[in-house]
């Protein structure tokens, strides 16, 4: 049995050398692959922890712009109302004769 192999593989020297290097073609794109996700999942939580931060400070920032309007808006309002009762009482005292 073992020199029927022995044979066969002298016969098929070059399909075993084909279907071997084949082997480790495929070993090896395995290997690329596995890390390959390894690197792109380091990736992500590196991206996921500094993202998160990040936005955390952007919407942090944007409250407190939101905050500064809020508070000019209301400046505003307060201007235009007295701004409208002078124009009413000056309109009124006008149509007194």
């Amino acid at each position: 049995m073992v020199q029927q192999a022995t044979s066969w593989i002298k016969d098929n020297q070059t399909l075993v050398i084909f279907l071997v290097a084949q082997l480790a073609a495929m070993g090896a794109g395995a290997a690329w692959v596995i890390a390959y996700s390894v690197k792109l999942e380091t990736r992500v939580a590196i991206m996921e922890t500094r993202g998160a931060e990040y936005s955390v400070q952007r919407m942090n920032a944007m409250a407190n712009q939101i905050t500064v309007l809020e508070q000019k808006i209301t400046q505003n309002e307060q201007r235009i109302g007295r701004l409208l009762d002078q124009y009413l009482k000056d309109v009124q005292q006008r149509q007194r004769p």
